[in-house]
């Protein structure tokens, strides 16, 4: 089984480089795509497709914007501003921004970082909403031995310095869950409970949760209970196999189309995006494999 040589943490902080020399390039083309679906797809429409662009680096963003159109999808996830342009060219939605954080680790439940935090967030909330898109990915950070409720206090305190921006310009804020039993140690924002009380205590529609649903279920199981009663908080999910983050396959463990028809039963309208790494020897098994999912995920 071929390992995906470059980590979630690695490709953020790269697609952040070159970031700032976007900021005087304005509008972005047209508008965002307003369509989820092309016309022309054979998939269903309930739920809004998506992927992301680090599990696929393999191909350029060029090439992956061609697969997404040939699966019959139209959006990618965490793609900075530097290559809204490409998506622009090939009518994909970016839909789920990235680059306003540094890294995993150092974000808003740490006082210290708050001060970079806000320029940067201040700076790509206005990008996003220049380019005509609608979500821009943010994290806890790592504890560094505070407790959860010190966490949640900085959090809430860093948040609310741009907040109000993100409302007037139509940007909503999506802190992912990410698991801190295997993948990322310390992360704060490990569990929905600590999620869904930040997003409480924000009470905002701009400020939303990532639901991650490889990084959940390892974290604390019970994904469709969970979706269930938190979906009012929830803007945008992640897929992938549990466990390895491999394919939407039977060697795992998550029933992906049960998930699935849980969330378009809670009227959910974002995007679903496959955050698996495709573990094919060639890159056409690799690209079979996301067509695979999206059928899988198509319910």
């Amino acid at each position: 089984m071929v390992r995906h040589p470059l980590s979630r943490r690695r490709f953020l902080c790269n697609t952040a480089t070159g970031t700032l020399g976007m900021l005087a390039l304005g509008r972005f083309g047209p508008e965002a795509l307003a369509g989820k679906t092309p016309k022309d797809s054979a998939l269903k429409g309930n739920i809004h497709h998506s992927v992301a662009r680090w599990t696929f680096d393999f191909l350029s963003l060029e090439e992956l914007c061609q697969l997404v159109r040939q699966v019959g999808f139209a959006a990618i996830d965490l793609v900075g501003p530097n290559q809204w342009h490409i998506l622009k060219r090939h009518g994909i939605d970016s839909s789920m921004c990235n680059g306003a954080e540094p890294n995993l680790e150092d974000g808003w439940s740490d006082k210290s970082f708050h001060s970079a935090l806000v320029d940067s967030y201040r700076r790509h909330i206005d990008l996003v909403s220049e380019a005509g898109y609608k979500n821009l990915i943010c994290f806890s950070g790592n504890a560094r031995g505070m407790s959860p409720e010190d966490g949640l206090s900085n959090a809430e305190e860093g948040l609310k310095k741009i907040l109000r921006q993100a409302e007037r310009q139509g940007v909503t804020l999506q802190m992912e869950l990410l698991n801190s039993k295997i993948d990322h140690p310390d992360y704060l924002c490990d569990n929905t409970d600590w999620g869904v009380e930040l997003c409480k205590r924000l009470d905002s529609p701009n400020f939303k949760l990532l639901y991650d649903i490889y990084h959940m279920q390892i974290s604390e199981g019970d994904v469709i209970r969970t979706i269930r009663e938190n979906h009012q908080y929830f803007g945008h999910y992640h897929t992938a196999g549990v466990p390895g983050r491999h394919e939407l396959d039977g060697n795992q463990e998550l029933y992906y189309p049960a998930i699935m028809r849980a969330i378009t039963e809670t009227g959910f309208e974002g995007y679903v995006a496959q955050e698996f790494m495709p573990s094919g020897e060639s890159h056409e098994e690799r690209k079979r494999s996301l067509a695979s999912a999206i059928k899988t995920c198509d319910v």
